[in-house]
């Protein structure tokens, strides 16, 4: 599953034993501006049965940047949620092993902004 091509739910589902319970905008991710950077995407995603599952992903500790006086956009975030209620930041790269019931969240970096905001 990439950002360059969204993977259908339906076929994602089919694929591997998980269920998509989150697919969305990531409102307010862009950083400001004369014009606002794109919104990055929420994923997140429950796995039915024991297996391991890696991410490899970037912009989780720099932010993307804006130019010519545009803000930044929001990092992106990897969270992994246990059945016991632990909450885990993973980074951008990591390998975890996943029980059923356990969840994991993509958050993905908002663009940068461009130009100073008028306001």
């Amino acid at each position: 599953m990439t950002n360059t091509r969204i993977t259908d739910p339906e076929i994602l589902e089919r694929r591997y034993p998980v269920m998509l319970r989150e697919f969305s905008i990531r409102k307010n991710s862009g950083g400001s501006g004369k014009f606002i950077g794109g919104d990055g995407l929420v994923r997140e995603v429950e796995f039915l049965e024991p297996l391991n599952a890696a991410i490899l992903s970037e912009r989780r500790v720099h932010r993307p940047y804006g130019l010519n006086g545009g803000e930044s956009g929001k990092s992106g975030r990897n969270l992994f949620f246990r059945k016991d209620g632990t909450t885990l930041f993973l980074g951008g790269k990591n390998e975890i092993h996943a029980e059923a019931g356990e969840r994991i969240r993509i958050e993905t970096p908002g663009g940068g902004g461009y130009g100073k905001s008028d306001s």
